[in-house]
């Protein structure tokens, strides 16, 4: 089967097409024939050594696809099954494993590259609105990146429980998006302070919650956005890390929460994992979220799926077809 490997981390050049054999699954394992990849930042932090794994590494955690065989003590799935997964073990390839254990089945009928567009940006999406700071009527939320896949999901699901999403955004292309979404005010922060902006459109109270998956470069301001005792949610970091910080800040700019939540927590056990895909899953192939998958490479173009998404200049959904 043809498979992306990186024999050592470096630049976008490191992925390697290459030819290996199809995997076995295991006792608890199933092999999946992949119809669609999510390509996500985390694929590009392996890449450069800034996460570590063994190498050779074939990256990849995100798709969807039709079971193809089963290992022993694998129940509830069977081959011709379509489903998705956000821990499959190396799914930038034409043929992955994934734990039974973390696999759900794909509604009847829902086109697999949406499936696999939507699971792992829906459930963070979801977690982060419904578990980490859960919403309600009349709060009020700064989303960065709020044009990207999971900016756009999480400004939906902001809405559908009466938020008030202020977004940012770079370009007033990405603001139509946002809009459209359903965002109440969009800020071009290539323009304006959205330090500045979000103060002025909440009257100077601050919003009750940022959520905040560009990192290093909105970091400090986003603190300055935040109402007494608001919480600052820091799930990604696509301009770099956050540099040390001291924690009396917290105090000083009103007794401020800091979380930095990862999905894998919020999806420990197999009730919230069926919770949070369902939610995502059905609601997308009901109509009810709806997700932008304009942005399809083939797999022996999954450098230029990395460098693009790194960018920032795309919007939605990167998707790898083998």
């Amino acid at each position: 089967m043809k498979a992306i490997q990186i024999f050592q981390t470096g630049g976008p050049e490191v992925l390697t097409l290459v030819d290996v054999p199809v995997p076995v699954p295991g006792p608890g394992q199933v092999l999946i024939k992949v119809a669609a990849i999510g390509v996500n930042f985390i694929e590009i932090y392996f890449r450069e050594g800034r996460y570590k794994a063994p190498l050779p590494l074939v990256p990849g955690s995100e798709a969807s696809g039709t079971v193809e065989a089963v290992g022993a003590e694998v129940e509830g799935f069977a081959v011709g099954d379509w489903v998705a997964s956000v821990s499959v073990m190396g799914s930038y390839a034409e043929f992955a494993l994934v734990p039974a254990a973390q696999l759900v089945k794909v509604p009847a009928g829902m086109d697999l590259k949406l499936a696999a567009a939507a699971l792992l940006q829906g459930m963070t999406a979801h977690y982060l609105s419904h578990s980490t700071f859960p919403l309600k009527a009349g709060d009020t939320a700064l989303v960065h990146a709020a044009a990207g896949g999971t900016g756009l999901l999480l400004t939906q699901m902001a809405k559908s429980v009466g938020a008030r999403v202020i977004a940012t955004v770079s370009t007033e292309a990405k603001a139509e998006l946002a809009r459209a979404a359903g965002a109440d005010e969009v800020i071009l922060y290539t323009d304006a302070d959205f330090e500045v902006e979000t103060r002025r459109l909440t009257d100077g109270r601050g919003v009750d919650v940022v959520y905040d998956s560009v990192g290093r470069t909105t970091f400090d301001k986003s603190l300055n956005c935040l109402r007494p005792r608001g919480m600052m949610v820091l799930f990604g970091g696509s301009s770099g890390a956050v540099p040390p910080f001291d924690l009396i800040q917290l105090s000083v700019k009103g007794s401020l929460f800091v979380t930095r939540p990862t999905l894998f927590q919020y999806m420990a056990t197999r009730a919230e994992l069926e919770e949070r895909a369902g939610f995502v899953l059905n609601g997308v192939a009901a109509g009810r979220l709806a997700l932008r998958t304009e942005h399809t490479y083939p797999l022996a173009s999954a450098a230029v799926a990395q460098v693009d998404i790194a960018s920032r200049g795309t919007t939605g959904k990167l998707l790898l077809v083998p």
